[in-house]
Protein backbone atom coordinates (compact mmCIF):
# COMPACT_ATOMS: atom_id res chain seq x y z
CA UNK A 1 0.00 0.00 0.00
CA UNK A 2 2.79 2.41 0.88
CA UNK A 3 4.42 1.65 -2.46
CA UNK A 4 1.17 2.49 -4.25
CA UNK A 5 0.78 5.84 -2.47
CA UNK A 6 4.42 6.76 -3.09
CA UNK A 7 4.04 6.39 -6.87
CA UNK A 8 4.40 9.80 -8.64
CA UNK A 9 1.24 9.15 -10.70
CA UNK A 10 -0.89 8.28 -7.66
CA UNK A 11 -1.97 11.90 -7.06
CA UNK A 12 -2.68 12.76 -10.72
CA UNK A 13 -6.37 11.99 -10.27
CA UNK A 14 -7.49 13.53 -6.97
CA UNK A 15 -10.85 11.70 -6.89
CA UNK A 16 -9.30 8.28 -7.49
CA UNK A 17 -6.51 8.92 -5.00
CA UNK A 18 -8.98 9.93 -2.27
CA UNK A 19 -11.10 6.85 -2.94
CA UNK A 20 -8.00 4.66 -2.72
CA UNK A 21 -6.97 6.26 0.57
CA UNK A 22 -10.45 5.65 1.94
CA UNK A 23 -10.20 1.99 0.96
CA UNK A 24 -6.79 1.76 2.66
CA UNK A 25 -8.19 3.35 5.82
CA UNK A 26 -11.09 0.89 5.75
CA UNK A 27 -8.74 -2.08 5.40
CA UNK A 28 -6.55 -0.81 8.24
CA UNK A 29 -9.60 -0.37 10.46
CA UNK A 30 -10.78 -3.90 9.65
CA UNK A 31 -7.31 -5.25 10.42
CA UNK A 32 -7.23 -3.48 13.80
CA UNK A 33 -10.71 -4.78 14.59
CA UNK A 34 -9.64 -8.35 13.78
CA UNK A 35 -6.46 -8.03 15.85
CA UNK A 36 -8.42 -6.64 18.81
CA UNK A 37 -10.91 -9.52 18.68
CA UNK A 38 -8.06 -12.03 18.29
CA UNK A 39 -6.26 -10.71 21.38
CA UNK A 40 -9.47 -10.82 23.43
CA UNK A 41 -10.09 -14.43 22.33
CA UNK A 42 -6.54 -15.44 23.28
CA UNK A 43 -7.00 -13.89 26.73
CA UNK A 44 -10.23 -15.85 27.20
CA UNK A 45 -8.53 -19.10 26.17
CA UNK A 46 -5.66 -18.49 28.59
CA UNK A 47 -8.10 -17.70 31.41
CA UNK A 48 -10.09 -20.91 30.78
CA UNK A 49 -6.90 -23.00 30.90
CA UNK A 50 -5.92 -21.47 34.23
CA UNK A 51 -9.43 -21.85 35.66
CA UNK A 52 -9.38 -25.57 34.78
CA UNK A 53 -6.33 -25.91 37.03
CA UNK A 54 -7.52 -23.71 39.90
CA UNK A 55 -10.67 -21.75 40.74
CA UNK A 56 -10.11 -17.99 40.75
CA UNK A 57 -13.14 -15.71 41.13
CA UNK A 58 -11.30 -12.60 39.94
CA UNK A 59 -9.96 -14.39 36.85
CA UNK A 60 -13.45 -15.76 36.12
CA UNK A 61 -14.92 -12.27 36.29
CA UNK A 62 -12.22 -11.00 33.91
CA UNK A 63 -12.93 -13.83 31.46
CA UNK A 64 -16.67 -13.08 31.56
CA UNK A 65 -15.99 -9.39 30.88
CA UNK A 66 -13.75 -10.29 27.94
CA UNK A 67 -16.39 -12.66 26.60
CA UNK A 68 -19.02 -9.91 26.71
CA UNK A 69 -16.65 -7.55 24.92
CA UNK A 70 -15.89 -10.17 22.26
CA UNK A 71 -19.62 -10.76 21.73
CA UNK A 72 -20.14 -7.01 21.22
CA UNK A 73 -17.24 -6.92 18.74
CA UNK A 74 -18.71 -9.80 16.75
CA UNK A 75 -22.18 -8.19 16.72
CA UNK A 76 -20.59 -5.00 15.38
CA UNK A 77 -18.86 -6.93 12.61
CA UNK A 78 -22.13 -8.70 11.78
CA UNK A 79 -24.01 -5.41 11.47
CA UNK A 80 -21.30 -3.82 9.34
CA UNK A 81 -21.54 -6.70 6.87
CA UNK A 82 -24.89 -5.22 5.82
CA UNK A 83 -23.36 -1.78 5.15
CA UNK A 84 -22.15 -2.02 1.57
CA UNK A 85 -23.18 1.42 0.27
CA UNK A 86 -20.15 3.69 -0.31
CA UNK A 87 -21.65 6.31 2.02
CA UNK A 88 -22.21 3.85 4.88
CA UNK A 89 -18.67 4.26 6.19
CA UNK A 90 -18.97 8.04 6.42
CA UNK A 91 -19.87 10.20 9.38
CA UNK A 92 -23.40 11.57 9.74
CA UNK A 93 -25.43 14.70 10.28
CA UNK A 94 -28.40 13.81 12.49
CA UNK A 95 -31.15 16.43 12.69
CA UNK A 96 -34.02 16.32 15.21
CA UNK A 97 -37.14 18.45 14.74
CA UNK A 98 -39.91 18.77 17.32
CA UNK A 99 -43.57 18.66 16.35
CA UNK A 100 -44.65 22.21 15.50
CA UNK A 101 -46.31 24.11 18.35
CA UNK A 102 -45.82 21.40 20.98
CA UNK A 103 -43.86 22.19 24.16
CA UNK A 104 -43.94 18.48 25.05
CA UNK A 105 -42.39 17.67 21.67
CA UNK A 106 -39.60 20.18 22.32
CA UNK A 107 -38.80 18.35 25.56
CA UNK A 108 -38.95 15.04 23.65
CA UNK A 109 -36.54 16.39 21.01
CA UNK A 110 -34.06 17.18 23.81
CA UNK A 111 -34.37 13.61 25.10
CA UNK A 112 -33.69 12.23 21.63
CA UNK A 113 -30.70 14.54 21.31
CA UNK A 114 -29.25 13.03 24.49
CA UNK A 115 -30.05 9.52 23.24
CA UNK A 116 -28.05 9.94 20.04
CA UNK A 117 -25.27 11.85 21.79
CA UNK A 118 -24.82 8.95 24.21
CA UNK A 119 -25.02 6.42 21.38
CA UNK A 120 -22.21 8.23 19.55
CA UNK A 121 -20.03 8.42 22.66
CA UNK A 122 -20.63 4.73 23.42
CA UNK A 123 -19.42 3.91 19.90
CA UNK A 124 -16.27 6.03 20.32
CA UNK A 125 -17.40 8.62 17.77
CA UNK A 126 -16.75 12.34 18.02
CA UNK A 127 -19.97 14.30 18.31
CA UNK A 128 -20.68 18.02 18.05
CA UNK A 129 -23.81 20.16 18.28
CA UNK A 130 -23.63 22.20 15.07
CA UNK A 131 -27.14 23.61 14.80
CA UNK A 132 -29.83 24.31 17.40
CA UNK A 133 -32.98 26.31 18.01
CA UNK A 134 -34.08 26.42 21.63
CA UNK A 135 -37.62 25.61 22.75
CA UNK A 136 -40.17 27.93 24.31
CA UNK A 137 -39.86 26.41 27.81
CA UNK A 138 -36.68 24.40 27.45
CA UNK A 139 -35.86 21.58 25.08
CA UNK A 140 -35.32 22.11 21.36
CA UNK A 141 -37.40 23.05 18.38
CA UNK A 142 -34.59 21.80 16.14
CA UNK A 143 -31.03 20.55 16.61
CA UNK A 144 -28.37 18.94 14.44
CA UNK A 145 -25.52 16.71 15.59
CA UNK A 146 -22.36 16.12 13.59
CA UNK A 147 -21.19 12.58 14.34
CA UNK A 148 -17.70 11.77 13.08
CA UNK A 149 -16.68 8.15 12.99
CA UNK A 150 -16.43 5.13 10.73
CA UNK A 151 -19.84 3.67 9.78
CA UNK A 152 -21.75 6.36 11.72
CA UNK A 153 -24.07 7.02 8.76
CA UNK A 154 -24.48 3.33 7.96
CA UNK A 155 -25.70 2.59 11.48
CA UNK A 156 -27.79 5.71 12.02
CA UNK A 157 -29.61 5.77 8.68
CA UNK A 158 -32.00 3.26 10.26
CA UNK A 159 -33.10 5.98 12.71
CA UNK A 160 -34.61 8.22 10.05
CA UNK A 161 -38.29 8.76 10.68
CA UNK A 162 -40.73 10.06 13.28
CA UNK A 163 -40.35 8.97 16.91
CA UNK A 164 -43.35 9.10 19.28
CA UNK A 165 -43.23 9.49 23.06
CA UNK A 166 -46.41 8.20 24.76
CA UNK A 167 -47.20 8.72 28.45
CA UNK A 168 -50.09 9.53 30.76
CA UNK A 169 -48.18 12.10 32.81
CA UNK A 170 -46.66 14.96 30.81
CA UNK A 171 -43.62 16.83 32.22
CA UNK A 172 -45.39 20.03 31.16
CA UNK A 173 -49.11 19.33 31.65
CA UNK A 174 -50.02 18.52 35.26
CA UNK A 175 -53.56 17.29 34.53
CA UNK A 176 -52.48 13.66 34.17
CA UNK A 177 -53.82 13.25 30.64
CA UNK A 178 -52.39 10.83 28.10
CA UNK A 179 -49.93 12.62 25.86
CA UNK A 180 -48.37 11.65 22.58
CA UNK A 181 -45.68 13.93 21.20
CA UNK A 182 -43.65 13.57 18.04
CA UNK A 183 -40.19 14.47 16.84
CA UNK A 184 -38.67 13.61 13.48
CA UNK A 185 -35.12 12.40 12.90
CA UNK A 186 -33.30 13.02 9.63
CA UNK A 187 -29.93 11.41 8.87
CA UNK A 188 -27.55 12.26 6.02
CA UNK A 189 -23.90 11.40 5.31
CA UNK A 190 -21.03 13.82 5.82
CA UNK A 191 -19.70 14.27 2.29
CA UNK A 192 -16.00 14.57 1.48
CA UNK A 193 -14.30 16.04 -1.55
CA UNK A 194 -14.79 12.83 -3.52
CA UNK A 195 -18.52 13.68 -3.61
CA UNK A 196 -18.93 17.34 -4.44
CA UNK A 197 -21.37 19.39 -6.47
CA UNK A 198 -22.29 23.03 -6.87
CA UNK A 199 -25.71 24.36 -5.94
CA UNK A 200 -26.86 26.97 -8.48
CA UNK A 201 -26.85 30.46 -6.94
CA UNK A 202 -30.43 31.03 -8.13
CA UNK A 203 -31.51 28.16 -5.88
CA UNK A 204 -30.11 29.74 -2.69
CA UNK A 205 -31.29 32.48 -0.37
CA UNK A 206 -28.54 33.51 2.08
CA UNK A 207 -29.54 35.48 5.17
CA UNK A 208 -26.95 37.18 7.37
CA UNK A 209 -27.41 39.25 10.55
CA UNK A 210 -28.26 42.87 9.85
CA UNK A 211 -26.29 44.00 12.88
CA UNK A 212 -22.91 42.64 13.79
CA UNK A 213 -23.69 42.84 17.53
CA UNK A 214 -21.26 44.19 20.11
CA UNK A 215 -17.50 44.16 19.64
CA UNK A 216 -16.89 41.40 22.17
CA UNK A 217 -19.61 39.09 20.80
CA UNK A 218 -20.42 39.77 17.16
CA UNK A 219 -23.31 38.01 15.41
CA UNK A 220 -21.90 35.36 13.07
CA UNK A 221 -24.94 33.22 12.24
CA UNK A 222 -25.86 32.24 8.69
CA UNK A 223 -29.14 30.90 7.29
CA UNK A 224 -29.32 29.12 3.93
CA UNK A 225 -32.64 28.45 2.24
CA UNK A 226 -32.74 26.07 -0.72
CA UNK A 227 -35.63 27.35 -2.82
CA UNK A 228 -36.49 24.20 -4.89
CA UNK A 229 -36.65 21.85 -1.89
CA UNK A 230 -37.66 24.24 0.87
CA UNK A 231 -34.77 23.04 3.06
CA UNK A 232 -33.51 25.65 5.52
CA UNK A 233 -30.22 25.39 7.41
CA UNK A 234 -29.23 27.73 10.25
CA UNK A 235 -25.73 27.70 11.78
CA UNK A 236 -24.35 29.82 14.58
CA UNK A 237 -22.06 27.50 16.55
CA UNK A 238 -18.84 28.30 14.64
CA UNK A 239 -16.69 31.27 15.64
CA UNK A 240 -16.71 33.07 12.31
CA UNK A 241 -19.40 33.82 9.75
CA UNK A 242 -17.33 32.16 7.04
CA UNK A 243 -17.11 28.93 9.05
CA UNK A 244 -20.85 29.03 9.77
CA UNK A 245 -21.56 29.45 6.07
CA UNK A 246 -19.26 26.54 5.19
CA UNK A 247 -20.93 24.32 7.80
CA UNK A 248 -24.43 25.32 6.67
CA UNK A 249 -23.53 24.55 3.06
CA UNK A 250 -22.07 21.17 4.06
CA UNK A 251 -25.28 20.26 5.91
CA UNK A 252 -27.44 21.43 3.00
CA UNK A 253 -25.45 19.41 0.46
CA UNK A 254 -25.59 16.38 2.74
CA UNK A 255 -29.39 16.63 3.00
CA UNK A 256 -29.82 17.08 -0.74
CA UNK A 257 -27.52 14.18 -1.49
CA UNK A 258 -29.42 11.85 0.84
CA UNK A 259 -32.90 12.71 -0.43
CA UNK A 260 -34.81 9.49 -1.12
CA UNK A 261 -36.39 8.27 -4.33
CA UNK A 262 -33.34 8.80 -6.53
CA UNK A 263 -32.57 12.42 -5.66
CA UNK A 264 -29.23 14.18 -5.87
CA UNK A 265 -27.13 11.05 -5.36
CA UNK A 266 -28.67 9.42 -8.39
CA UNK A 267 -28.44 12.65 -10.39
CA UNK A 268 -24.71 12.89 -9.71
CA UNK A 269 -24.10 9.26 -10.63
CA UNK A 270 -25.99 9.71 -13.93
CA UNK A 271 -24.49 13.09 -14.83
CA UNK A 272 -27.87 14.83 -14.75
CA UNK A 273 -27.84 18.58 -14.15
CA UNK A 274 -28.71 19.46 -10.57
CA UNK A 275 -30.96 22.37 -11.54
CA UNK A 276 -33.26 19.98 -13.45
CA UNK A 277 -34.32 18.13 -10.32
CA UNK A 278 -37.56 19.08 -8.58
CA UNK A 279 -36.89 18.03 -4.97
CA UNK A 280 -40.27 19.26 -3.73
CA UNK A 281 -41.79 16.18 -5.38
CA UNK A 282 -39.61 13.86 -3.31
CA UNK A 283 -41.31 12.71 -0.11
CA UNK A 284 -39.16 12.88 3.01
CA UNK A 285 -38.67 9.61 4.88
CA UNK A 286 -38.50 11.51 8.17
CA UNK A 287 -42.32 11.88 8.19
CA UNK A 288 -42.95 8.14 8.64
CA UNK A 289 -43.66 6.96 12.20
CA UNK A 290 -41.05 4.28 12.96
CA UNK A 291 -40.86 3.88 16.75
CA UNK A 292 -42.97 4.34 19.87
CA UNK A 293 -41.53 5.02 23.33
CA UNK A 294 -44.18 4.29 26.00
CA UNK A 295 -42.94 5.79 29.28
CA UNK A 296 -46.05 5.69 31.52
CA UNK A 297 -47.83 3.86 33.14
CA UNK A 298 -45.52 1.07 31.95
CA UNK A 299 -42.38 1.22 29.80
CA UNK A 300 -41.93 -0.26 26.35
CA UNK A 301 -40.07 0.80 23.24
CA UNK A 302 -41.29 -0.78 20.01
CA UNK A 303 -39.98 -0.41 16.47
CA UNK A 304 -42.97 -0.37 14.15
CA UNK A 305 -41.00 -1.61 11.11
CA UNK A 306 -39.48 -4.75 12.61
CA UNK A 307 -41.77 -5.26 15.66
CA UNK A 308 -38.68 -5.52 17.87
CA UNK A 309 -39.50 -4.26 21.35
CA UNK A 310 -38.02 -3.99 24.84
CA UNK A 311 -39.33 -2.88 28.25
CA UNK A 312 -35.93 -1.32 29.03
CA UNK A 313 -36.91 2.23 28.03
CA UNK A 314 -34.34 3.83 30.33
CA UNK A 315 -31.51 1.92 28.65
CA UNK A 316 -32.82 2.87 25.22
CA UNK A 317 -32.94 6.55 26.18
CA UNK A 318 -29.33 6.18 27.34
CA UNK A 319 -28.33 5.26 23.81
CA UNK A 320 -28.78 1.48 23.80
CA UNK A 321 -30.50 1.25 20.40
CA UNK A 322 -28.30 -1.30 18.62
CA UNK A 323 -30.97 -4.01 18.88
CA UNK A 324 -33.31 -1.85 16.75
CA UNK A 325 -30.57 -0.91 14.30
CA UNK A 326 -29.46 -4.51 13.80
CA UNK A 327 -33.01 -5.77 13.25
CA UNK A 328 -33.76 -3.03 10.74
CA UNK A 329 -30.54 -3.58 8.76
CA UNK A 330 -31.16 -7.34 8.69
CA UNK A 331 -34.67 -6.76 7.40
CA UNK A 332 -33.43 -4.21 4.87
CA UNK A 333 -30.74 -6.61 3.66
CA UNK A 334 -33.31 -9.35 3.11
CA UNK A 335 -35.84 -7.22 1.24
CA UNK A 336 -33.63 -4.89 -0.81
CA UNK A 337 -33.51 -5.72 -4.52
CA UNK A 338 -32.13 -3.80 -7.47
CA UNK A 339 -34.74 -2.83 -10.03
CA UNK A 340 -35.89 -0.15 -12.41
CA UNK A 341 -38.15 1.68 -9.97
CA UNK A 342 -35.51 4.21 -8.75
CA UNK A 343 -34.71 5.09 -12.36
CA UNK A 344 -38.38 5.48 -13.25
CA UNK A 345 -39.03 7.63 -10.18
CA UNK A 346 -36.08 9.81 -11.01
CA UNK A 347 -37.11 10.29 -14.64
CA UNK A 348 -40.54 11.41 -13.50
CA UNK A 349 -38.91 14.29 -11.66
CA UNK A 350 -37.19 15.76 -14.72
Amino acid sequence: MNQLVSQPTFWHNSVTSRQTLQEIDSLNATKKQYQRSHFILEDIKAAIELLELSADEELLLEAQTNLTQLQEELETVEIEQFLSDPCDQKGAFLAITAEVGSIDAQDWAAMLLQLYYRWAVNHNHKVYLVQESGGDLGGFKHATLEIIGRYAYGWLKSEQGTHARIERISPVDGNGRRHTCLASVEVSPILDKSIDFDIPEKHLEITLPRHRGNVNRPETWVRLFHIPSGISVFCKEERSQMRNKEKALAILKSKLFAMPTAGYAYALSQGVQIDKIQPRLIKSLSSKLIREYILHPYTKVKDLRTNVETPAATEVLNGKIDLFIKAYLQQLNQTTSVGEEPLDNFKSLL
